[in-house]
C-alpha cells in the first residue's frame, strides 16, 4: 500500500503543471469600437479606436484572467473628418488632457472552458468607473503565421457618458448611452 501511494504522488509530480499564459494584443487585430446616438435616435454613429496596446493574462485551467487594453484618444475615428475633430476637442474626448483610455480587467468568469465575462474597469476623460464585458466569442488556435497560439475574443459593453463628464448635446435630446465592443486578437508571449 505504502508503495502504491509513493507512486501515485511521484506519478502526480510529474504531470504537467499548467500555468497562466500572457497574451500581447495585436495592434493590427485590436479595434476597440463604439456606437453612440445622434440626435435622440435620428441616426446612430459609428467609430473605433485605430490605435490600442494590451495584454491579456489568462489561465484557463484554474479559469482566471485579467485584461488591460490601452486607447490613444486621438486615434478616434468615425469617418468623418470635421466630426473626428470635434470628438477630440475639450468638449468630449478632451485628447490633449487625457491622451489614453484604459479598461481594466482584474478577473474573469467563465462557463466552462470558455471566458464570458472580464469583470473590471475603464477610465475615460480622467473618470474610473466599473465596468464588465460580455464576451459573446472566444477562440484559440496555432497560427500558421506567427508559429504560435493566438487567441481571439468579441466583447461587449454599454455605459453612460455622463458618467465620464460627457454631457455635450443631452440637453438636446441625444441619448447618454454608449455601445462599446473590442473585437482583439492576442499573441502568445514566448520566453
Amino acid at each position: 500500500m505504502k508503495s502504491l501511494l509513493i507512486s501515485a504522488l511521484a506519478a502526480t509530480l510529474a504531470l504537467p503543471a499548467f500555468a497562466a499564459e500572457t497574451y500581447t494584443l495585436l495592434p493590427s487585430h485590436t479595434y476597440p469600437s463604439f456606437e453612440t446616438d445622434h440626435w435622440g435616435g435620428m441616426s446612430v454613429w459609428r467609430g473605433k479606436f485605430t490605435k490600442s496596446s494590451g495584454t491579456v493574462v489568462l489561465d484557463r485551467q484554474a479559469k482566471t484572467g485579467t485584461l488591460e487594453v490601452t486607447v490613444e484618444t486621438a486615434s478616434v475615428d468615425v469617418g468623418h473628418t470635421a466630426m473626428n475633430g470635434v470628438l477630440k476637442s475639450a468638449r468630449i474626448l478632451d485628447t490633449e488632457k487625457y491622451p489614453t483610455a484604459v479598461y481594466r480587467g482584474s478577473s474573469m468568469r467563465f462557463d466552462g472552458e470558455r471566458p464570458v465575462e472580464v469583470i473590471g474597469e475603464l477610465t475615460l476623460n480622467g473618470v474610473t468607473k466599473p465596468l464588465n464585458l460580455q464576451i459573446e466569442t472566444f477562440k484559440c488556435m496555432e497560427s500558421k503565421l506567427y508559429k504560435r497560439e493566438v487567441c481571439g475574443v468579441n466583447a461587449f459593453a454599454n455605459f453612460n457618458r455622463a458618467d465620464y463628464g460627457i454631457t455635450v448635446n443631452l440637453d438636446l435630446g441625444f441619448k447618454p448611452e454608449i455601445k462599446l465592443a473590442i473585437q482583439a486578437e492576442g499573441l502568445i508571449k514566448v520566453d
